[in-house]
């Protein structure tokens, strides 16, 4: 399925999705993109971090919090975990927070971008969930993404950026 600007999202596509989604293929440039997303700004970042990844030559593939396992992180070298701020600074905890605690043992030695929107504050839950990563033993390849309500244009840039670094990684 292609987005308004002509981006193909293959695991948005049925078709595609009949596609075993444990099969390690064309393993190099392919960036997973996986988010939770309430209002749909974050949501917004994902796709951006997804154009910035084809941009740069990489493949994409963009799922839910609730779509993604531990058994598909095997298929990645990068991955971009977004999450919007939730209550009081903290990850959304119904889908996102146990996808994340399920698959975290199985990232390291992988390349890990954080990204996600906020509605109120300063960015502190950006902050513990990079310091979680890095406590954690994560390789990191930024502070965190973040914008306030929708992607701006410098929050969209970025957005980009993290996903070019990505897929270079």
């Amino acid at each position: 399925m292609a987005n308004r600007k002509g981006i193909i999202f293959p695991f948005r596509s049925k078709l595609l999705k009949a596609k075993n989604p444990y099969e390690r293929t064309d393993f190099v440039n392919r960036v997973a993109v996986v988010y939770w997303s309430g209002t749909g700004n974050t949501e917004k970042m994902a796709e951006l971090v997804a154009e910035g990844v084809v941009a740069a030559g990489g493949r994409a593939d963009i799922f839910t919090a609730a779509e993604f396992t531990k058994e598909m992180v095997q298929n990645y070298k990068a991955l971009a975990f977004g999450c919007p701020s939730m209550g009081v600074e903290e990850l959304e905890d119904t889908e996102f927070e146990p996808m994340f605690s399920s698959v975290k043992e199985f990232l390291k030695g992988k390349v890990i971008g954080l990204f996600g929107s906020y509605d109120w504050g300063d960015g502190e839950w950006m902050r513990n969930r990079v310091a979680d990563c890095e406590d954690y033993g994560l390789t990191l390849i930024n502070d965190g993404v973040i914008a306030n309500n929708e992607p701006d244009d410098e929050a969209a840039e970025n957005c980009r950026a993290l996903g070019a670094a990505l897929a270079k990684a």
